[in-house]
């Protein structure tokens, strides 16, 4: 089996006159990624890989999680597509059981919606997302077929987690 972690980047701050991309996290981002990491922590088998946009709050979401896995940093996740995302997806090493995905609304969400269409899904955690996927949330799936198998349908959503 194989768990898959989908998290928002957490809540940025809006400085004049930065671009889009490189937008920092607030102050409530940089303490409630770090709430997401404790929860990770907690509730999921150790990460052992991560994708992550290149943007900034992004690549800062992630080291204030305190994860420490092997990254790659994919200027394709900024804005990418459910179906980009899959396909970075695809390319992840079988040896991987635990993967975590940083990236950005709404794309995060209309993954996490796609994939679950296993039978095991926690129908009442697809809802809460459905309704509202916010800043430093995070979608647990699992999954039984390989990375590169992996598919819309194919993952079991099992926990949808807003880290306050």
């Amino acid at each position: 089996m194989r768990t898959l972690v989908l998290l928002r980047h957490a809540k940025s701050a809006y400085p004049d006159g930065v671009a889009d991309h490189e937008r920092p996290l607030a102050p409530r981002g940089e303490r409630e990624a770090g709430l997401a990491g404790d929860w990770l922590r907690k509730n999921v088998p150790a990460v052992d890989a991560v994708l992550c946009s290149t943007a900034t709050r992004a690549r800062q979401t992630l080291a204030h999680t305190g994860i420490d896995a092997p990254v790659r940093y994919l200027e394709r996740l900024y804005g990418a597509t459910p179906a980009m995302v899959i396909d970075e997806i695809n390319s992840v090493a079988d040896d991987i059981g635990t993967l975590l995905v940083v990236g950005h609304e709404p794309t995060i969400s209309e993954l996490a919606i796609g994939l679950a269409g296993a039978e095991k899904s926690n129908i009442a955690a697809l809802e809460r997302l459905s309704v509202k996927f916010p800043t430093s949330a995070l979608a647990v799936l699992q999954a039984s077929a390989s990375w590169k198998d992996l598919a819309l349908g194919g993952a079991a959503l099992v926990d949808f987690h807003v880290p306050r």
